[in-house]
Parts: structure tokens; C-alpha cells; sequence
């Protein structure tokens, strides 16, 4: 163990560097309905204010949005900047946005696509990014989301999914220009927050899911021919602003890990541990020495079912083995699901400050 109490920036940086930090760096995610229901419990109305409450380490910064205003629709439905219409739609705990228009899903040549209104990375304002920064002094900085890259998600939802697997299945020509245009879109839109920043930001998070719950969505052939070179290109970008990635990447992606690892990429988050082969333990003891984990509390099914005393067992075993060396990033894998009991979120991070010698305040 560390010494010294470390800041937040330097738990964080120390982890990635996979050195043993002063304690295990922790993270937060979470479905909206949790996010309100955490708010309303401590009678809060700033995601900051909560997250000072439970002690996370990382922050997220983005360039505000300056661009054309983006359409809002009497059904709840809003239009982003791909032009994908999404709007709520219920389940048994919750709602989840889910695509509603579909606005390539007819085209079957370039030239159509090439038509679209693509959007512009001068639709963001840089030149607030160093004062948001300014913001945190001793906090871990991130920017970016799960959606940046994200090409086989982001083609998906305005292509259709059955689509969009047959697309890559014959490399279609389409989904190679869509895929392309995401892919230089955020090379600039990320490269140009970073230059802002002036090496303030220490994480560029970016996506794109790979497995299913039992292996992979696609081979490591088609990763390797359709993905590699452009994942490639843009940790190498981010890493020559001084920061570094974490990729989110649901299901069972550890038969990718020993290339996710040769192009460069720091770490994986949304470590599952009810997908085949993504036991967060096993995972350690293979690749703890080349890339993070970033994860790994089930938020799948487990969370929701066992009591605050076993989210406590656990989140301590996860802080003492695999946040050995290093080398981890305490959070739930996946954001939080309206079915898990808000003393369950609680347990989860008032075991993290007990961990720390904390007593907390909740």
C-alpha cells in the first residue's frame, strides 16, 4: 500500500500505470431512474453533488453542444446528432431510449448516404473545455462516451440491427462509408477537446459492444480486417495527448482482449462477470498486467437479488484481488438497472469509503 493519500487524479493515474494506488479508484454509472432515486434520497439536484456524496474519483467533461438545435417530438422522442430519432420506451423497471426512425436503413449506395446531413465537429465549443477542466482540480478527468466510435451500435441504430450484421458480414460498402465517417468524425471532435484541455484530461471513454452473453458478436477476423486499424488510430491519438482509453464493450469479449491489447488499448469497461469468460478474477490473473479492468460489481442480475452485507463481501473482494498492483477501476458493470435496490447502490459505495478508512455519511 501507498504511503501517502493520494489524490483522486493520481489514484486514477496510478491504476492505469498499473502501480498500487493508496486505494482502489471507484466509478459511477447508472440507468436515470437510479440517478433520480439517488438524488431524491439525499435531497440533491446535481449529478456533482451526488458524486462528492459517495466518493467517485472521476469526473466527465465535454464541449458544450453549439450546433443546430436538435429536434424534440410531442411523443418524448428527441433526434441527436446522427439524425437518430430516439424515444422512451417501457419496460418492466424502467425506459430505455431505443431508435424509432431508422434514417438509413433504405440506402443501398454511397451516393445516397453521402446526401446525409452529417454532423460537423464545429457544432461544440472547445474553448470552454479548460475551464470546465478547471473545475476538478483532484479529480480524475474524463471525457467522451459510450458512443463515441461505437460503429457497429451507432450504424445499428439507424440501419436496423439484422441490417447491420449483414453489413459486416459482406462488408457492405454502405456501412464502410457510415462506419468511416463516425470514425473521422470523432478523431477530430476528441482531438480537438484534448488540445483544449492542455493535458488536463486523463481518459477518453469510447465504445462499441463485440460480444454476446455466451462469445463473440463477430470473429477476430472481422475485428482484425473492419475495426483493428481504426481502433488503432485513435488510441494513438488520444495517447499522444497525454491521456488514456477506456473502451466500453459489453458481453463476453475475452477472446479479444490479446488484440485489444496490441492496438493499444488501456482499458475495458464493462467487465461482465455473467458473460462467458469475463470472471473479473480469472480476468486478473491473465491480463492484469496489460490492461484494466474497468467494472466488474454484476449489475446483470446479481445487484438486484442479493442483500447490502453480500454487495459488501464482494466490492471488498473485488478491492483486495483484483485491485492488487493496480491495474482496476471499481464500478458497476454496466449502469445501474431500475430494478436494483437503492440499498444496494449505497452498500456498494459505502463499502469503498469504509475500504478507505472513511466513515460515511449515508
Amino acid at each position: 500500500m501507498a504511503e501517502a493519500t493520494m489524490t483522486s487524479r493520481e489514484r486514477v493515474r496510478a491504476a492505469f500505470a498499473h502501480v498500487q494506488p493508496d486505494h482502489t479508484p471507484c466509478d459511477y454509472f447508472a440507468t436515470p431512474e437510479i440517478h433520480q432515486a439517488l438524488l431524491s434520497r439525499f435531497g440533491i439536484s446535481s449529478e456533482e453533488a451526488l458524486l462528492d456524496i459517495i466518493g467517485t474519483d472521476i469526473r466527465v467533461v465535454s464541449p458544450p453542444y453549439i450546433g443546430p438545435p436538435l429536434p424534440r417530438f410531442d411523443d418524448r422522442s428527441t433526434m441527436n446528432i446522427w439524425g437518430i430519432r430516439k424515444r422512451p420506451l417501457p419496460n418492466e423497471y424502467g425506459d430505455y431510449m431505443e431508435p424509432v426512425n431508422f434514417p438509413y436503413a433504405q440506402w443501398t449506395s454511397v451516393e445516397e448516404a453521402e446526401q446525409f446531413p452529417w454532423p460537423d465537429p464545429d457544432w461544440f465549443d472547445y474553448s470552454a473545455v479548460k475551464a470546465l477542466c478547471s473545475r476538478y482540480p483532484h479529480h480524475a478527468i474524463v471525457t467522451g462516451s459510450f458512443s463515441v466510435q461505437d460503429f457497429i451500435n451507432g450504424v445499428a441504430f439507424g440501419r436496423g440491427v439484422e441490417q447491420t450484421l449483414i453489413d459486416i458480414a459482406t462488408e457492405d460498402p454502405v456501412f464502410l462509408y457510415i462506419l468511416e465517417r463516425r470514425h473521422r468524425f470523432y478523431m477530430e471532435m476528441i482531438s480537438r477537446t484534448l488540445e483544449a484541455a492542455e493535458g488536463r484530461i486523463d481518459m477518453v471513454l469510447c465504445g462499441d459492444d463485440f460480444g454476446t452473453q455466451r462469445g463473440l458478436l463477430i470473429s477476430p477476423e472481422t475485428f482484425d480486417k473492419l475495426f483493428s486499424e481504426r481502433k488503432a488510430e485513435f488510441f494513438s491519438m488520444v495517447h499522444a495527448h497525454g491521456a488514456r482509453v477506456t473502451h466500453h464493450c459489453c458481453g463476453s469479449s475475452a477472446a479479444l482482449f490479446p488484440r485489444f491489447i496490441a492496438i493499444g488499448m488501456d482499458a475495458v469497461q464493462t467487465i461482465q462477470p455473467r458473460a462467458a469468460g469475463m470472471d473479473p478474477f480469472e480476468l486478473k490473473r491473465t491480463y492484469g498486467r496489460d490492461i484494466v479492468l474497468h467494472g466488474a460489481v454484476d449489475a446483470q442480475g446479481w445487484l438486484q437479488a442479493v442483500t447490502p452485507q453480500e454487495v459488501e463481501k464482494e466490492v471488498r473482494r473485488l478491492i483486495e484481488e483484483v485491485g492488487q498492483e493496480g491495474g482496476f477501476i471499481l464500478s458497476p458493470s454496466h449502469n445501474f438497472q431500475p430494478d436494483t435496490p437503492i440499498e444496494n447502490v449505497l452498500a456498494f459505495y459505502r463499502t469503498v469509503a469504509k475500504a478507505r478508512g472513511e466513515r460515511p455519511g449515508f
